[in-house]
């Protein structure tokens, strides 16, 4: 059943039960023996009221429960000698809510306060002061079982919802462990062959720079490659570790892309359009994370020699185009690899698209919108 359903079908449930008591009541008036007068109007009006009333104890217990009191008390002393049911399910509700303390009070005020409504009534009062004790430890009774009905309904339902906050924290310390886990396990598997990478490079670096030798930019580029991916690896680690911590890398950090991508000799342009605006953090990671994968696959796959980068920022759609000049021919379909996937999805969730595919001119290209709701 739909959220909306529910709360429809237990506000009607409300109104079900606030008619069914105030036919009670009418019933039982219409029954019972009181005196004609000019008042009986208005006695059955607050029949009707105290009744109605009951629709609203959930929203409002308080005011419910003195309302239906009060009621009570005024039917009583225009001579329509009722029992107080709608106060009873008063009673329940504002236990159930939390309010005992204030029910007790108002309890004992309306018990104190009934005989002096039915001393002042026009209508003949009990036959014997044993009948009147006697209704009196019934009226007694009833409070208590509706009020004990409210405070068991009451701990049955705080009991629910500690269980579901129980539940809840289970399963996030859970996620944080498994979190903990993979963060470990990349650790461990990752972080030694990046160093591997890194120390081999650096190696090869001081030996050519000791001989006098050239050193080669595709070698700064396989060194640079390998902090870069250090640090990267770092970051992402302490986000497995801890899920509020973002990773620092947004579009203020294309154009270290740009100049990595430059050493290893692909000739790499940016151009950056529009009026510059705050854009929200997940697409400033997003944004960075595709220019990051298509020059990545340029450099890979593409066989290019060079590559275009550009950036975007309209009023509502932030726009990023990534083109090469590489090996890929109109009318080829592009093969979805991991990469290729994981960018459709990371720009997807964010409410975007992605086009990917080979240019007419020859080359590839990458190009994706991100609505950003404006200047920020």
């Amino acid at each position: 059943m739909s959220t909306g359903l529910a709360v429809a079908w237990t506000r009607a449930g409300r109104w079900v039960i606030a008619a069914c008591v105030t036919a009670t009541l009418l019933a039982t008036a219409l029954a019972g023996d009181h005196p004609g007068t000019d008042l009986d109007v208005l006695g059955y009006a607050l029949l009707v009221a105290s009744g109605l009333v009951l629709a609203a104890g959930r929203r409002a217990p308080v005011p419910v429960l003195a309302v239906t009191g009060l009621c009570a008390l005024g039917y009583q002393a225009v001579g329509f000698d009722v029992p107080a049911v709608a106060y009873l399910f008063a009673v329940y509700a504002a236990v159930r809510a939390g309010h005992r303390i204030i029910t007790l009070a108002a309890s004992v005020a309306l018990l104190a306060a009934l005989p002096l409504a039915a001393m002042a009534s026009p209508a003949d009062g009990p036959a014997s002061d044993a009948f009147a004790q006697a209704r009196g430890a019934l009226e007694i009774a009833w409070l208590i079982a509706a009020g004990a009905a409210g405070e068991a309904l009451r701990q049955a339902e705080r009991r629910a919802d500690e269980a579901e906050r129980t539940r809840e924290e289970t399963a996030r310390l859970r996620a944080s462990e498994e979190r903990l886990h993979i963060a470990r396990e990349l650790h461990d598997s990752l972080t030694h062959q990046i160093s591997i990478i890194k120390v081999q490079a650096g190696v090869a670096v001081h030996l050519a720079r000791k001989r006098g030798e050239q050193v080669p930019e595709a070698l700064l580029a396989i060194q640079e490659a390998g902090r870069e991916a250090t640090r990267e690896l770092r970051a992402t680690l302490e986000t497995l570790r801890d899920d509020a911590t973002p990773p620092s890398h947004g579009l203020d950090h294309v154009p270290d892309l740009v100049e990595r991508a430059r050493w290893t000799g692909l000739n790499t342009t940016l151009t950056i359009e529009g009026q510059r605006h705050d854009v929200p953090t997940a697409v400033d990671r997003t944004a960075y994370r595709i220019v990051q994968e298509s020059l990545t696959n340029t450099a890979r796959h593409a066989a290019a020699s060079t590559a275009s980068i550009r950036i975007d920022y309209r009023p509502d759609t932030l726009a990023i185009r990534v083109d090469d000049d590489g090996k890929a021919m109109p009318g080829t379909a592009p093969v979805p690899g991991v990469g290729l996937l994981g960018m459709r999805e990371r720009v997807t969730a964010l409410g975007g698209r992605l086009r990917a595919e080979p240019r007419s001119e020859g080359g590839f290209s990458v190009e994706a919108e991100f609505p950003v709701g404006g200047p920020q």
